[in-house]
């Protein structure tokens, strides 16, 4: 994840700045909205030496264990009736897969912006099969996106 400087206006019309760490500048204005903050100027800071360097085709897979792990957990909290949103941003803190990380956290982001979570999961095939995007589909219509989920980490 990027830093972010950033400048708004809160709600008493103040004007505040302050530094976030995010996926894209996107991700940092929905977040100062939702804290009621309008977003002004928003900037990517330098990495410098703190940048990760990518290779395609060289991140690490995603085992069938952190699937497994994650769906389980996922579900979990759904059952206890957190928001899906809070639960991506929960399990994407806690992963230690860097690449199932930056792939829940762009599922966060999507979610946020108005699409279906299965909708989000369908972005990323190398992860999510189509079994399992659909299957999450048909949860999220029926309402028992929980059940589902437990049932995928025991096919899984």
């Amino acid at each position: 994840m990027a830093k972010f400087s950033w400048n708004g206006h809160s709600r008493d019309g103040k004007t505040v700045k302050g530094v976030m760490e995010a996926t894209s500048e996107g991700a940092v204005s929905a977040m100062l909205r939702r804290q009621g903050i309008m977003p002004g100027r928003i900037k990517q800071r330098g990495g410098g030496l703190d940048m990760e360097i990518k290779i395609p085709g060289m991140e690490k897979k995603v085992t069938t264990k952190d699937l497994v792990v994650f769906t389980r957990q996922f579900a979990t909290m759904i059952d206890a009736g957190l928001p899906l949103v809070q639960c991506l941003d929960i399990l994407s803190s806690q992963q230690e897969n860097k690449t199932l990380k930056t792939a829940l956290l762009q599922i966060k982001e999507d979610v946020e912006s108005g699409s279906t979570f299965a909708d989000a999961l369908g972005k990323h095939p190398k992860i999510f099969n189509e079994l399992y995007v659909n299957l999450v589909a048909a949860g999220e219509v029926g309402g028992i996106l929980d059940t589902i989920l437990n049932r995928l980490a025991a096919y899984i």
